[in-house]
């Protein structure tokens, strides 16, 4: 992810899969007793790399009544859920102690997700009183982000007194298949203050800060490195994404994902070429190949199985691409 030549690429699911996959798995032939996350990545002989997602609420925070509908429709509200929000020790420090000693021992990545200034000030009002909220309620909307910036710089804090995670990644959604749910003015105003804010926090440590958001991202990729952001995933091809174009535009800035999921049920040929796509990126660093959201159910057991042997064997032809690449200056977007 630096730019550096590597022996091969990992292999991995950063996202996990659908729980309809799996239980179409447990009858084929995923073994019944496999259902932990990572114990199922282990069956698979993935590369592991583990996540904590730390919520900006509290257990006793009320849950909406239905997908897209919020918990509050004015200060007054907000007010009154603030009891119920931004923990002041949410660090599980057992499990941060273990992931640190198996993140020195070298056996796996490690990061963190935290709801970005998009995402959580959405989950609070609801999408549509959301979008109205940032040209009605511009003083409530600065005041849910300088709050949710205060409550990252102390969270950041308690896992850092821990281990230093190797990434981590903001949850925004902010993008869908027509690209942007908001435009750069309103972007400017309303998230990038606290980015600038939060992201310091993160580089001074060693973090590298990375935007997650499905969808069409190839314009907001500009204000989000301008935001100081180091990467994007899942870069869904579906939604016309392009990481040659990507990297074309962005010579630094890292990626993960990308693999287009709707090929995996296709055969081996369609998911060679898909490999092919994206091999010649690859091979220049900075960008780790796994799919481009979670396994849909559509994929069965064994076509899982074709998919991960092309990967391997992609992972291996990137390494050494990268090794001829490195004899040739200037190297990746170095």
């Amino acid at each position: 992810m630096n730019f550096q030549p590597f022996d091969r690429l990992p292999i991995l699911e950063w996202a996990g899969w659908w729980d309809k996959t799996i239980e179409r798995w447990h009858g084929e032939e995923l073994p019944a007793a496999v259902t932990d996350r990572y114990d199922i990545c282990q069956h698979f002989g993935l590369d592991m790399y583990k996540q904590y997602w730390i919520s900006a609420d509290r257990p006793a925070c009320p849950k909406p009544v239905s997908h897209g509908a919020g918990l509050i429709e004015s200060t007054e509200d907000y007010d009154r859920l603030l009891p119920a929000l931004y923990p002041t020790r949410l660090v599980d420090e057992p499990w941060w102690r273990q992931r640190a000693q198996e993140q020195q021992g070298g056996t796996i990545a490690l990061w963190f997700t935290v709801d970005g200034f998009f995402w959580f000030a959405r989950s609070l009002l609801g999408i549509e009183r959301h979008l109205y909220a940032f040209y009605d309620q511009p003083e409530l909307m600065h005041r849910i982000n300088s709050d949710l910036a205060d409550w990252m710089l102390l969270i950041i804090d308690q896992v850092c007194s821990i281990c230093a995670p190797d990434f981590m990644t903001f949850a925004e959604d902010m993008s869908y298949n027509n690209g942007p749910m908001l435009s750069k003015a309103l972007f400017d105003e309303f998230m990038r203050p606290y980015y600038d804010r939060v992201i310091p926090a993160m580089r001074k440590r060693g973090i590298v800060p990375i935007i997650d958001s499905d969808g069409d991202i190839t314009k907001p990729a500009y204000w989000f490195e301008a935001a100081g952001l180091k990467g994007i995933l899942p870069l869904e091809r579906q939604a016309g994404v392009d990481i040659a174009v990507l990297r074309d535009h962005h010579p630094k800035m890292a990626f993960i994902g990308h693999f287009d999921k709707m090929t995996m049920n296709k055969g081996e040929s369609v998911m060679r070429a898909e490999f092919e796509r994206l091999l010649p990126t690859a091979a220049k660093g900075g960008f780790l190949v796994s799919c481009d959201h979670q396994t849909p159910p559509g994929v069965s057991y064994q076509q899982y199985q074709t998919y991960l042997a092309l990967f391997r064997e992609y992972a291996e032809k990137a390494g050494a691409m990268s090794q001829k690449l490195a004899k040739t200056p200037p190297y990746g977007g170095a």
